[in-house]
Parts: structure tokens; sequence; C-alpha cells
């Protein structure tokens, strides 16, 4: 199993993009997260903190995109390098005005703006895509990306929460943000794996990726996805402060990206054959499904049994969603195409913790679970809905190439 994983870094300058995105992607599990540590611990409204952290992430999927576009005709290193700037800026500015009690809607102005971070999980998969395009090596490649992904959601809750409890209250978000910057800077010098701006790209790209009827079914279906994610960091808090154990909130969130993890591993030394809609479906319903025992959980150590189970079926339909995503948009779109599947999730993260946040705020912890699982029950009934547009991506890929070729053969 490590060799395979190994040979993914036989091409040049692999490993140094590959590490530079993970330091440059901490922040998507310690920026929520913290908000609502900081927040909460600050003013003591889960409400308030829910909303926020939902504002960053709606942010996030308004401006993800177009921060993507923009890569895909400009390039990499020329786009990030700008928008973690304002992003940056934004974020302290948040910061500042959480630890001076400013008006609660000056939080709610700076997150709307600190969304525009770039989208640097489809950036790194942009360039393995370019390296192994149509070999198998690149679905281990993706699975080692979502494993590094569910690292991330490892050591970034534990770090953010600890850091909000026993330093100071913005120490989790401050911290995160030192990491975007190191990250996208080491990641913006590394020009020599940069994948080269496509001839489409150069004359504006034409329509946006998101016009691709597949690539919409992936959309909505992980708005259902974010929700659960949204709402079970919001509700493992919660419930956790409720059992006066909040610190421990960190540890069980690691243990359900643990879960995905050691699912990721396995799942990408595996050669498989068969659909990968079919694939997609079927990882769909198994999230589902083991949200259900979460209604039930009466401790932590129960809590986080239940996520650890629930997290085996995230990293495998993850890498079948970005393997769709390369089979669905053209070459010349495939950041903008990766970074709307997570646009649907920052969506659906928005709506799960402040939804989540309500519920808590108004009937207790333990009832927030139920938007957990009806969020669920969104992801299976659409991903349903769109299985006869998932099952048509190869027909799609191949209209996809010859918009590019056309766009190659224009003058100029």
């Amino acid at each position: 199993m490590l060799s395979t994983y190994r040979r993914i870094f036989d091409a040049p300058g692999s490993l140094g993009f590959s590490a530079a995105g993970f330091v440059s992607r901490m922040p998507l599990s310690m920026t929520g997260i913290g908000i609502v540590t900081m927040l909460s611990t600050l003013r003591g409204d889960y409400g308030l903190a829910g909303a926020v952290s939902a504002t960053l992430a709606l942010s996030a999927a308004a401006l993800g995109p177009q921060v993507s576009r923009l890569v895909d005709r400009f390039g990499q290193a020329r786009v990030i390098l700008r928008a973690t700037g304002v992003a940056e800026l934004a974020m302290g500015t948040l910061l500042l005005c959480a630890r001076w009690n400013a008006p609660d809607w000056t939080l709610f102005v700076c997150a709307s703006v600190a969304g525009c971070m770039p989208s640097m999980g489809s950036l790194v998969r942009a360039r393995w895509a370019l390296i192994y395009r149509g070999s198998p090596t690149l679905h281990t490649a993706y699975a080692f990306e979502s494993v590094l992904d569910e690292l991330v959601f490892i050591i970034g809750p534990i770090l953010s929460v600890g850091l909000c409890t026993a330093v100071f209250p913005e120490a989790g978000p401050l911290v995160a943000m030192i990491f975007l910057a190191v990250g996208v800077i080491l990641f913006a010098v590394q020009r020599g794996t940069e994948p080269p701006l496509h001839p489409a790209a150069r004359h504006g790209g034409g329509t946006s990726a998101i016009r691709m009827p597949g690539l919409w079914v992936l959309v909505l279906t992980f708005v259902g996805v974010g929700a659960i994610f949204g709402s079970v960091d919001v509700v493992t808090v919660a419930f956790a402060d409720h059992l006066h154990h909040k610190p421990l909130s960190s540890v069980v969130l690691a243990v359900y990206a643990l879960g995905s993890c050691v699912a990721g591993i396995v799942f990408g030394a595996l050669r498989l054959h068969g659909p990968l809609s079919r694939r997609f479906l079927v990882g769909i319903i198994c999230m589902a499904v083991s949200m259900l025992p979460l209604l039930f959980v009466k401790n932590l150590v129960a809590l986080a049994l239940a996520l650890f189970i629930a997290g085996l079926s995230i990293s495998p339909t993850m890498v079948t969603t970005m393997g769709l995503v390369e089979r669905i948009v053209p070459a010349s779109k495939l950041t903008e195409g990766m970074t709307w599947v997570t646009t649907g999730l920052a969506v659906g993260v928005a709506f799960g913790s402040s939804a989540a946040g309500w519920v808590v705020d108004g009937v207790g912890a333990a009832a927030g679970f139920r938007v957990t699982v009806a969020a669920a029950a969104f992801a299976v009934a659409t991903a349903f809905l769109g299985a006869r547009r998932l099952r048509s991506a190869p027909e799609q890929q191949e209209r996809a190439h010859v918009d590019d070729d056309q766009w190659q053969q224009q003058p100029g």
C-alpha cells in the first residue's frame, strides 16, 4: 500500500506543492470552529457564533469559484497571492472587532470579505491532474489529498479549540491565518509544477463550468453534505459544553476525521472498476445512514464512536466526486469546477452550522443532530434525482474536449 502512494511522488516537484497545499489548507478546519469557540466564549451566544461562521462559509461559496475562475484565466500564483492578502486583512479585522466587543454587524462584514481566500485543495488537485491525467495514478493522488484533508480536520480542530480555550479566545483563528499566509507563499513560488494557461482560458474561458449539468448535481448534493459537516461541528461543541467538557469537542471531531482518513488510505490503494456515478451514490447513501446513531448518543464516548463510523464514508465519496468533476468539466475549467463542489460544501456548512446553532440555543444540544439527519436525507434525495445526469458524465467529458478543441482553433 505504501509503495502505491510513494509512486505518485516520482514526478518532480510533486512533494513540494502537496506539502505547501497541506499547510495552506489548515484554515479549512481551524477557522470555522475557531470562530464558534471564540465568539461563544467572548459573548456566550452560539446563535451569533454559528451565524458568523455561516457568513464566512457563504462568502467562500460566493467568492471561491470566482477566484478559481481567475486562476484558470491568469494563473495560480498571480491570483492566489492577491486573494490571500485581502482575506488576511479581513480576518485580522474580524479578530480585532471580536476582541474590542465591536457591534455584531462588524463581525458579519469582515466575515463576508474573508471568504475570498483561494480554494487550495482545488489548486493542488489541478496540479495532480496535469501530471497524471488519464492514468490510474490520478485516483491515488486524489485519495492522498483526501487523506491530507482529513489530517487537516484531525489536527486543525484540536489545535484551534485548544488555542482558543488555553491561550486566548482569538488564538485559533489567528494561527489559522498564519498557516494560510505561509502555505500560499510556499505554494505560489513553486512555478515549475503550475499548470500552464489553457488556450480557452486566455480568451476568457467561455461560459462558467457550473453550466455543465452533471456538475449541478454534485454541487447540490454537496450542499447537503456540507450541512452535515457544519451541524456536526456546532452541535459537537455545544454537546461537549453541555457535559462540561468543551475542550474535548476538538478531540471528538478529530475522531470523526480519523475515520475518514483511515477509509481514504485504504480506498486510494484499491483499483476499482465500474461507473463513478454508482460509487458516488453508494457513498452518499452510506454517509446518510451512518448519521442516524447520532440521534441516540448520550455521552462523548458514544458520540466519538458514532462519528468515527460516520467518517468512514467521507474520503471515498470525496475522491469519487473529484473524479467525476475531472470527467465532467473541460480541462480549461478544472480548477473552477472543483471549486464549485467545495462551494456547495461551503453553502451547506453555512446552513448547517447556522440551523444547528439556532436549534441548540432553542431546544438543546442533543436536538441539534436532527439538523444533521435532515441534511443527510437532502443529500440522498438530490443524488438519487440527479443519478441520470451523472451516468452521462463520459459523454459530457467527450463534449467538453470538443469545446476545448474549438477554442484552440480560434485565431489569436
